[in-house]
């Protein structure tokens, strides 16, 4: 009885030390990102919709428009990349591959999760820069490098969770499916894929959240500009490269640093849209 109420005793804390960091950071983080309106004066609806952000003009300017435009295109755009082929690795090893096909892909896709961001943005810096710049045009640097570096990262995510999704379906809708007269493919489109559609929609979720908040890779290729983008092969900068790139060079309380803390704070209440609407699939697919 004494070790499972000590066993008791230190699940409960663990869940309290975790707990208590999150609202620590969610207050620690809105008190922060609120400074630049309640104490600089920053005017907010002008922080959200002006693309000028000149912070060393005689008179500043602080729009972050266009770093939250480049953060939901990157994002937005690496899921459309990255949705297909996880979903379609996924059904490739639940229900074509042989038992030994799983076996071996598994591993594979497992393996580039271990890869550090900083690899990803080297080879892209390296590889697909240079590729893009001779052969699709552009400086190389931009969204669409941008978007395919994201889109590698957060594959191995949506392809785990979706294979998980597949393999866990009840055989006989397989089975019932198949003694129907359905074809293979005819069960996977029209029955195994809406059966499925929810928890692969929140691994579509689970990739755009991690894509939102990734930084060093993003920022080795996409071209940290200020200038809105217009096209797939333009400059653009995300929240989080701008953050990175100018959080050094501020003085800590300036207006500056506190409207970088004010694009934090954009980027924690993003991710907590993504867990609810997180939240709301996986509610769905009790149902």
């Amino acid at each position: 009885m004494n070790g499972e109420f000590r066993g008791r005793m230190l699940v409960t804390l663990c869940a309290i030390i975790m707990i208590a960091a999150t609202i620590a950071i969610t207050i620690f983080l809105g008190t922060k990102g609120l400074q630049a309106f309640i104490k600089n004066g920053v005017n907010p609806i002008e922080f959200l919709t002006s693309s000028d952000w000149n912070p060393l003009k005689e008179n500043p300017e602080y729009g972050a428009l266009t770093f939250i435009v480049g953060s939901f295109a990157v994002t937005v755009l690496s899921a459309i990349i990255a949705a297909p082929l996880g979903i379609g690795a996924a059904i490739f090893m639940t229900e074509i591959a042989p038992s030994w096909g799983r076996k071996i892909l598994q591993p594979i896709v497992e393996l580039l999760v271990g890869i550090p961001s900083v690899v990803y943005g080297f080879i892209g810096l390296t590889v697909l820069v240079p590729f893009v710049r001779n052969h699709i045009g552009g400086l190389g640097f931009g969204l669409l490098s941008g978007t395919i570096v994201l889109a590698v990262m957060i594959l191995p995510t949506v392809t785990t969770i979706a294979t998980d999704a597949m393999a866990t379906l009840p055989k006989n809708l397989r089975e019932g499916s198949l003694a129907l007269g359905a074809t293979r493919w005819q069960t996977i489109k029209k029955v195994l894929i809406p059966a499925a559609l929810p928890s692969l929609l929140t691994a579509i979720v689970l990739g755009m959240a991690r894509a939102f908040g990734e930084a060093l890779a993003v920022q080795m290729v996409i071209g940290n500009s200020r200038d809105l983008p217009t096209s797939i092969l333009d400059t653009a900068a995300t929240l989080t490269t701008i953050i990175t790139l100018n959080m050094g060079n501020t003085t800590y309380g300036s207006v500056e640093n506190n409207t970088l803390w004010s694009m934090g704070l954009i980027l924690l209440i993003m991710s907590f849209g993504f867990i609810l609407l997180i939240r709301y699939l996986a509610s769905r697919r009790k149902l």
